[in-house]
């Protein structure tokens, strides 16, 4: 059963024969297009509950407000979610990307971890260039080649920018399969994960940076703090997080992209 309560759109499932497959087949186009920036502004550092609130007001409540003054119509549902997916691309544009992770910490656990980050971070900057700053380079250079004598170098420039979609359209597809290749069922769950590990590993290093100076110091540490901090205890629970991050639920299901930032 899909998660309510996830920022993806569930897609449908296009039975043999079905009347209606075209009209299902472009419904879940526009669902797949915003899971795909879900995905993107996930590992941009946009917050799981800026995209959750974002999905609501944007998507099921407007939704819901057409159908009831207008009853179901798939082209209004599907122009719904493009602005939504617009709304929060405009956001991923405004947001610095998040810091690398720096691998200096010696737990197997969350160097696994990072590493996976450090890929999906650099996928998703390089979504980004083509997104904001290659294609509106070239559709603008595109846009200012007119005149009777400019028809070559038009066809050059469109040919340059379907390569250059087709490019974008195949890193938005695999930017999941890093993390799913590792046993995460999206990119939400590993998210998820990750903070939570990452909180977890950052308490161990101020506990034991804490205890380290009052040892130091010649002073008696805290009541919790006569021994320092177990560090085979926070790498198990690194593992049981790992665990549930890849148990947690089921991939969603994902199809070609055709999510272009026009």
């Amino acid at each position: 059963m899909f998660d309510k309560n996830s920022v993806y759109l569930p897609t449908k499932k296009i039975g043999k024969n079905n009347p209606k497959a075209a009209e299902i087949e472009a419904d879940n186009t526009a669902r797949q297009e915003w899971n795909r920036t879900a995905d993107l502004a996930l590992i941009s550092g946009i917050e799981e509950a800026k995209i959750l609130e974002i999905k609501q007001t944007e998507i099921h409540d407007k939704a819901g407000q057409s159908i009831r003054e207008n009853g179901w119509l798939p082209n209004l549902f599907r122009g719904i979610v493009g602005k939504a997916k617009e709304f929060l691309q405009a956001i991923i544009r405004e947001k610095d990307m998040p810091p690398k992770p720096v691998l200096n910490m010696d737990m197997d656990e969350f160097r696994t971890m990072q590493t996976l980050m450090l890929k999906v971070q650099k996928q998703a900057k390089a979504i980004k260039k083509i997104q904001e700053v290659t294609l509106p380079n070239l559709r603008q250079q595109l846009a200012e080649t007119t005149g009777i004598f400019k028809g070559k170098e038009r066809k050059a420039l469109e040919k340059q920018i379907q390569q250059i979609e087709a490019e974008l359209d195949e890193k938005l597809d695999k930017l999941p399969d890093i993390l799913t290749d590792d046993g995460y069922p999206d990119v939400q769950a590993f998210m998820k994960t990750y903070r939570k590990a990452e909180a977890i590993v950052t308490q161990y290093n101020q506990d034991l940076a804490e205890w380290e100076q009052a040892v130091k110091n010649g002073q008696k540490p805290a009541e919790k703090q006569h021994r320092p901090p177990e560090r085979q205890s926070v790498r198990n629970r690194l593992r049981q997080l790992q665990e549930e991050g890849k148990q947690n639920s089921q991939p969603k299901q994902r199809k070609k992209s055709q999510d272009r930032d026009r």
